[in-house]
């Protein structure tokens, strides 16, 4: 997930690239070697029971959207968050979040984009809506902060076509070089989540630079599906400026090496998790909410950090 920048002068200089890739971030941000960096491979295997999770619940208001933006990086809705008008709640968040922005990840070709990855699997694209805790008074403020940004992540797999994924990719004509803006208005993001509300979550950081460790993760389990030609029309996008040699807007997939996988055991096996960074404070959580159905929720857990950034609750009926 994109992070602000922060400076000018280093903005420019991480990427990549085997000379300014995620293996050198730290070397300008030191976030990046943090214990609770993103993304992160989940083992669902590997996920056990928890009774601790609430179901989680949006509610966007469509006018609360301004405008659609290319930063070079990606392409970005922006929304009004000066009060609480579009909000997130439940599930691990300890109070209610004003949604700030959303924006995608994607891949060079259909088998990869997702910066997550799901039992090896790696989604053509993944969306990710940020919101911060107003209780920080200011985003600013709330990046300084464990639990000052809730991002609910949703994968994008090929298959049919998605209508609703269609309006903001249509609103792509007007941002296609780096630094273009446009107005986007009446726009509810809620339309482009699946059916099916489980999630995954754990303390992380932004996935680029500066890679603060602010984070509360909510990845749905299920992906919504689009088509190969709609996750082409965000390959038409440049990290290049109006006046510059086209440059397309990709990114190379950051690896997962194996002397960064964490393991713990636990009574029914071992547990593991790739990470980007080695980290010791980590929780994973499945929950399911489908109605009045009874909620099963699992966990991952670093045993190690139990004391430290876990979260507990009960079980629903």
């Amino acid at each position: 997930m994109s992070s602000p920048v922060t400076g000018k002068a280093t903005s420019k200089e991480w990427g990549y690239a085997d000379h300014n890739g995620p293996d050198h971030w730290h070397e300008l941000f030191p976030n990046a070697k943090g214990d609770n960096q993103s993304p992160i491979e989940l083992h669902t295997k590997d996920v056990r029971h928890d009774p601790s999770l609430l179901p989680w619940s949006a509610s966007y208001d469509p006018g609360s959207a301004k405008t659609i933006l290319n930063n070079g990086k990606t392409c970005r809705v922006v929304f009004d968050d000066t009060y609480d008008r579009s909000m997130l709640r439940g599930g691990p968040l300890p109070g209610p979040y004003r949604l700030r922005q959303f924006h995608l990840h994607w891949g060079s070709s259909d088998d990869h984009g997702s910066e997550h990855i799901v039992d090896g699997v790696k989604y053509a694209a993944e969306l990710h809506l940020v919101h911060w805790n107003p209780k920080y008074n200011t985003y600013g403020e709330a990046l300084k902060q464990p639990d000052g940004i809730a991002v609910v992540g949703v994968f994008l797999k090929i298959g049919r076509e998605k209508g609703d994924f269609q309006i903001f990719l249509d609103a792509l004509d007007k941002i296609k070089t780096k630094g273009k803006e446009a107005p986007f208005s009446h726009f509810d993001p809620s339309c482009l989540f699946p059916a099916c509300r489980d999630y995954w979550t754990y303390r992380g950081s932004f996935t680029t630079p500066p890679c603060e460790e602010c984070i509360v993760w909510l990845l749905l389990k299920e992906p919504i599906t689009v088509s190969s030609d709609q996750i082409a029309k965000l390959r038409s996008l440049f990290s290049s400026a109006e006046n510059e040699p086209p440059v397309p807007m990709e990114r190379k997939p950051i690896t997962f090496p194996n002397k960064n996988t964490i393991s713990s055991k636990k009574k029914h096996g071992r547990i593991k998790i790739r990470k980007k960074a080695i980290g010791h404070h980590f929780l994973v959580i499945l929950i399911s909410q489908i109605f009045s159905f009874p909620i099963f929720i699992l966990k991952i857990i670093n045993l190690e950090a139990m004391m430290s950034n876990s979260i507990y609750g009960s079980r629903y009926v």
